[in-house]
């Protein structure tokens, strides 16, 4: 007896096979009579897994138009119209999800970027940018306009190469020999009494 009636609760009965088969056809007041019929299950089902009532209202109605833009896919004879919108909730459900976590990232990002704190440049000694400009000036000059494009105009290693018509690995290695070889001056001088 439970069989039976499971699989009678399964089949369709006229009327939503009648308001299915309208709605699939494009009849707007099909579309009605399904988001009078549908539309709390869709929200409750948004809500409890939202948490938010506008979230979950907005779930709701991306549900139906979404249902409306593609009712052409619908088939009566692979899923019950309930059982069909259920599924495209779920979707809209995940699709909030996922713009309430873009959203957070955004946020955060804008926080640790606004951040007074993380803003904060420390003070460069006058007499260790006398020092910087010294070892600098030392280079040989492909690696001195290397890093000179490098730190003073913010180029990348591309632009760099591009500008000077130089290899990008030219580039990088000027970069690299250069940065130990300041390095280690600054830290000589740091030492020294």
């Amino acid at each position: 007896m439970l069989q039976a009636q499971t699989k009678e609760a399964r089949v369709p009965d006229e009327d939503e096979l009648d308001v299915a088969g309208r709605f699939q056809a494009g009849d707007e007041r099909a579309l009605e009579a399904i988001y009078r019929r549908w539309s709390p299950l869709v929200f409750t089902l948004a809500l409890r897994a939202l948490g938010d009532r506008g979230d979950a209202e907005d779930a709701t109605q991306r549900t139906f138009v979404s249902a409306w833009n593609s009712r052409a896919s619908f088939d009566p004879e692979r899923a019950r119209l309930s059982t069909w919108l259920v599924a495209i909730a779920k979707h809209r459900i995940a699709d909030v999800r996922e713009a309430r976590a873009r959203v957070a990232a955004a946020q955060e990002e804008l926080q640790r970027l606004t951040d007074p704190e993380a803003l904060v440049v420390p003070e460069i000694d006058l007499g260790d940018r006398l020092l910087l400009a010294d070892e600098i000036e030392r280079l040989e000059p492909d690696a001195r306009a290397v890093i000179r494009l490098a730190f003073y105009d913010d180029l990348t290693h591309d632009q760099i190469a591009h500008r000077l018509r130089l290899p990008l690995g030219t580039v990088k290695s000027h970069i690299r020999r250069s940065l130990t070889r300041l390095r280690r001056r600054l830290e000589v001088s740091h030492v020294a009494p």
